[in-house]
């Protein structure tokens, strides 16, 4: 696959004006977005992530800039052009609960179909397609409001992929569900953006889902500025811990991870190997110890289902993290 800039941002600079006043959210963006790319943009609350969202999307005017979508500036097109080059997944709930999954589905086809509304083959054969990429067979005459958050969440991405547009947006998909709902969600994402060539951008909170399934990370500051790279290229050049580190959370560059920044840590030596000895040292980290090699006379052995703690004269066999730790709090109140 060959991939190509499918949107491009240049000098755009989103915000909120009326006829008195104007407001600069972000400030001369320049960014593209391939086709084939699952993109995410994250930062924290109040930065401008749904402010940029919703001006790529047309629904509020730029400041200054353009966007431009497979060479056409989205926001000279009619509504019904438009809404052939994007598609929308929000986080509005649909009121009209009683409606099919395929009653959804099809209104993606909208920008399509003649005066009557009518539905030729080719549009049900879309439909059907946008089912079935989406996982939804056997779903087709449930109600919309018998299903699951997952489930629902999946109906609106069919009915966006139905509308067959080059660019999908999706404004945090993954909020209120489930681990494996938001797993499930994720992955989809990044197989139709694969399958179909679709340029995908997810606003989202989720950290994990973004180092581990994006191709691109757009990492926005409370500045409203934005670094853009894969994420692990944003992990080592330590934009995570500008963006997201304080007084009391610092970015563990190895794990990918926040952890909280304990005033006084406790030195111990750990010796041991696997995941058990990783998930030892987890804990660890989080109940205020710092790992230390010159540490004699506190020592865990992290063993096969069993961790010994030796500290002056005490010594002690543990089957459990828990119970080790437990024992560690207690001598050290």
């Amino acid at each position: 696959m060959i991939h190509t800039d499918n949107v491009t941002l240049t000098g755009l600079s989103t915000g909120y004006r009326s006829k008195k006043t104007e407001r600069i959210v972000s400030k001369q963006i320049n960014l593209s977005m391939l086709n084939g790319e699952l993109l995410m943009l994250m930062g924290p609350n109040g930065c401008g992530k749904s402010t940029l969202m919703h001006t790529i999307a047309g629904l509020l005017p730029p400041i200054s800039g353009n966007i431009t979508i497979a060479g056409r500036d989205i926001h000279g097109l009619r509504m019904r052009e438009k809404a052939k080059m994007l598609s929308l997944v929000l986080t509005d709930k649909i009121a009209a609960t009683n409606l099919t999954v395929r009653d959804i589905v099809v209104i993606g086809r909208y920008p399509y179909v003649n005066y009557r509304g009518s539905l030729t083959a080719k549009d049900k054969e879309i439909v059907n397609e946008s089912l079935i990429a989406c996982r939804l067979l056997g779903f087709e005459s449930r109600q919309y409001g018998e299903l699951s958050d997952g489930e629902k969440q999946r109906v609106m991405i069919a009915r966006a992929l139905a509308q067959q547009t080059p660019v999908m947006l999706l404004d945090e998909p993954t909020a209120h569900l489930d681990l494996p709902s938001r797993l499930e969600v994720i992955i989809m994402l990044r197989e139709l953006a694969r399958k179909t060539n679709k340029s995908i951008l997810v606003s989202t909170h989720e950290m994990d889902l973004a180092l581990q399934w994006a191709d691109t990370v757009w990492l926005m500051n409370s500045q409203g500025e934005i670094c853009r790279g894969a994420p692990e290229d944003l992990v080592l050049n330590h934009c995570f811990e500008k963006v997201f580190g304080n007084e009391t959370l610092s970015f563990n560059i190895d794990s990918g991870a926040f952890s909280v920044k304990h005033k006084t840590a406790t030195p111990v030596s750990v010796e041991g190997q696997g995941a058990a000895y990783k998930w030892t040292l987890s804990a660890l980290h989080r109940n205020g110890y710092v790992e230390s090699a010159d540490v004699s006379d506190r020592k865990i052995t992290v063993g096969e289902g069993c961790w010994i703690l030796q500290e002056g004269d005490f010594t002690k066999s543990f089957d459990s993290i828990g119970s080790l730790l437990q024992t560690l709090h207690a001598h050290h109140e």
